[in-house]
C-alpha cells in the first residue's frame, strides 16, 4: 500500500536533523552558498569563511557523506543534488531578506492580490525600493509611474484603477508605436466605456501594437513592467482601498523578469 502523502510539517519532522544541520551551522551554509557560485579550493573556502582547515574539513566530509558535494582534483563541487539544495538555501535567505527589507510595505498591504506562484518568488524583488508620497513629494509614486511609461520601449500592465493621466500616457505611447498590453478588471472596463476614456479607447482599436484584455475576475494589484522598470502597487489591508501613495519600484533585471512572469501568468489564466 502506498504511504499517504506527507505534508510539509511531517517532512520537516522526518528530515529535521539534516535540515537543521545546514541552517544551524554557519559553515555548512557558507560552504553551500559559496559552491553554488562555482567550484572552490580549500584555501578559497578558508578565505571566504574566515575559518581554519581544521574546522572546515569536518564540514566538508559531512557534505560529502550526504552526497551534496564532491572533490575533483583539488577543488570542491556541488553534486546535482547539492546544487538543488544550495539553490533552495540561497532562495530561502533571499526571500526572508526581501520580506524583512520591505516588511512595512508587505504588512500594510493586501498580498493576496499577488498569485501564489509569484509570491513564492518574491525574493526576486530584493533589489527594489519603496517610494511614498511624503511632505513636498505629493504624487511621487504617480509621477514615477508616468516616467516609467514615458521611458519604455514596451509596456505590460495590470490595473484595477484608471486615471486620466495614465490613460493619456498610454494613449501617447501607443500612437508612437510602442507595444502595449494591458490587463484590466471588469469595473475598469466599465469606466473605459464612458467619457473621457471612451474616445481614446475607440481611437486605439486600429493600432496593432495595442492589446486590451478584460479579466472576468477581480484584480487587487497594480503592475507596470517595461523593458527597463517595474512598478508594483497593492491594495491596503482590508482589501478595499487601492494605495496610490506607496509603491515598490525596481530597475533590476530579476525584478523585471518577475513582473513579466506575473503579467503572463494572469494573461494565461484569462486565456485558459
Amino acid at each position: 500500500m502506498w504511504r499517504q502523502e506527507m505534508n510539509s510539517f511531517e517532512i520537516y519532522k522526518e528530515m529535521s536533523d539534516g535540515i537543521q544541520a545546514i541552517y544551524r551551522s554557519r559553515l555548512l551554509t557558507e560552504i553551500l552558498l559559496s559552491l553554488n557560485e562555482g567550484s572552490r579550493k580549500l584555501s578559497q573556502l578558508r578565505e571566504i569563511t574566515g575559518s581554519t582547515s581544521q574546522v572546515i574539513i569536518p564540514k566538508l566530509r559531512k557534505l560529502e557523506a550526504d552526497r551534496l558535494i564532491e572533490m575533483k582534483g583539488r577543488e570542491y563541487f556541488l553534486t546535482p543534488a547539492g546544487k538543488v539544495v544550495a539553490l533552495e538555501v540561497a532562495d530561502s535567505f533571499i526571500t526572508f531578506w526581501t520580506i524583512n527589507k520591505f516588511k512595512h510595505f508587505w504588512l500594510r498591504h493586501y498580498l493576496e492580490g499577488i498569485p501564489g506562484p509569484l509570491l513564492k518568488e518574491i525574493g526576486c524583488l530584493y533589489e527594489s525600493e519603496v517610494l511614498k508620497d511624503k511632505g513636498m513629494k505629493i504624487l511621487n509614486v504617480y509621477n514615477n509611474q508616468l516616467k516609467i511609461i514615458k521611458e519604455a520601449d514596451h509596456i505590460y500592465g495590470i490595473s484595477s484603477v484608471v486615471t486620466s493621466g495614465y490613460a493619456d500616457s498610454i494613449f501617447e505611447r501607443v500612437k508612437e508605436g510602442i507595444p502595449v498590453e494591458l490587463i484590466i478588471s471588469l469595473h475598469v472596463a466599465e469606466e473605459l466605456n464612458q467619457s473621457p476614456y471612451l474616445e481614446k479607447v475607440e481611437a486605439l482599436k486600429d493600432y496593432e501594437n495595442f492589446k486590451l484584455i478584460v479579466m472576468d475576475q477581480d484584480i487587487k494589484v497594480g503592475l507596470i513592467v517595461t523593458d527597463k522598470h517595474l512598478s508594483l502597487s497593492l491594495y491596503k489591508n482590508g482589501n478595499v482601498e487601492y494605495d496610490i501613495s506607496t509603491g515598490l519600484f525596481s530597475s533590476d533585471s530579476k525584478a523585471i523578469e518577475w513582473g513579466e512572469r506575473f503579467f503572463w501568468y494572469c494573461k494565461g489564466r484569462q486565456s485558459s
